[in-house]
C-alpha cells in the first residue's frame, strides 16, 4: 500500500515521499509509531505542491550551482543533540534535517534526495557530499554535537566508537580447552579412568607373564593372555 512518510526511515525513504511498503509493516509499524501516514490523494496532491515549490528554489543552471557551491562551502552546519556516553545518539540526524537546516538557517535549498550521507547516529566531524546539479558537488561540514557540550577531539571520538563496537561485538566462541579441562573431559567420558588407572592391554600382560605361561596361554586358544 501506499503511504506517506513521516519521519526519515533508513532503506525505506524520506520525509514527505510517498513509498510503496506491505500493508502488514505500515498497519503494525508505521502507523502505531507516527511514521507515516496513508496516501489519500488529498495528501498526495499536497505533498506534490511542496515538492514542487521547493524545486523552484533549487539551482537551475551549472552556473546557478557553482556559485551556490562557493556559498555552501563556507557553511557549517551544527546539530545539538541527545547522545549517550559512548557517542551513540539518542535519535539521528537525517538528509532531510540536513536540507531543512540550510534553509531555515541559511536559505539555501538542495535536493535532500542528493545529500550524500546515511543517517548520521553518533556524535563527530562529518563533510557531508551534496550534489547540486549535474558535475557540481560540493562537500558540507557538519557537526553533529552532545547537547549541552562540546566535541572531543578525533582521536577521543574513535575511541569512544571503538569501545561501543567491542561492547556490541558477539563474544567469541571458546574452541579450545586448557589441560586441566582437558583432563576432566577425558574422565568424565573414559570410566576406565575413572578408578585412576588404564586397564592393561594384551602386550603390557604378556610383558608380565613368565614366557612358558604366555606359550601355554596362546596354545589354549586364548588370544588375550588374561583369558587363558
Amino acid at each position: 500500500m501506499e503511504v506517506i512518510l513521516r519521519q526519515d526511515i533508513d532503506k525505506v525513504g524520506l520525509r514527505g515521499e510517498v513509498v510503496n511498503v506491505a500493508r502488514g509493516y505500515a498497519r503494525n509499524f508505521l502507523f502505531p509509531r507516527g511514521l507515516a501516514d496513508e496516501a489519500t490523494p488529498a495528501r498526495v496532491a499536497e505533498i506534490r505542491k511542496l515538492e514542487d515549490r521547493r524545486a523552484r528554489s533549487e539551482a537551475k543552471t551549472f552556473d546557478e550551482a557553482q556559485s551556490l557551491a562557493e556559498k555552501v562551502g563556507q557553511i557549517e552546519l551544527r546539530f545539538d543533540v541527545k547522545a549517550g556516553p559512548t557517542g551513540s545518539l539518542f535519535g539521528s540526524v537525517t538528509p532531510t534535517d540536513i536540507a531543512d537546516e540550510l534553509w531555515t538557517k541559511h536559505k539555501v535549498r538542495v535536493d535532500r534526495r542528493k545529500i550524500g550521507v546515511d543517517t548520521i547516529k553518533r556524535i563527530g566531524r562529518y563533510q557531508v557530499p551534496i550534489e547540486l546539479f549535474q558535475d557540481v558537488t560540493v562537500e558540507l561540514r557538519t557537526l553533529v554535537v552532545p547537547e549541552g557540550g562540546e566535541l572531543p577531539p578525533e582521536e577521543e571520538l574513535e575511541a569512544m566508537a571503538a569501545a561501543e563496537a567491542a561492547e556490541q561485538a558477539p563474544p567469541e566462541e571458546k574452541h579450545e580447552l586448557d589441560l586441566d579441562e582437558l583432563d576432566a573431559a577425558t574422565l568424565a567420558h573414559d570410566p576406565k579412568l575413572q578408578d585412576g588407572a588404564l586397564e592393561p592391554s594384551a602386550e603390557d600382560v604378556a610383558a608380565e607373564l613368565p614366557a612358558d605361561d604366555f606359550d601355554r596361554a596362546v596354545d589354549a586358544g586364548g588370544s588375550d593372555p588374561e583369558e587363558a
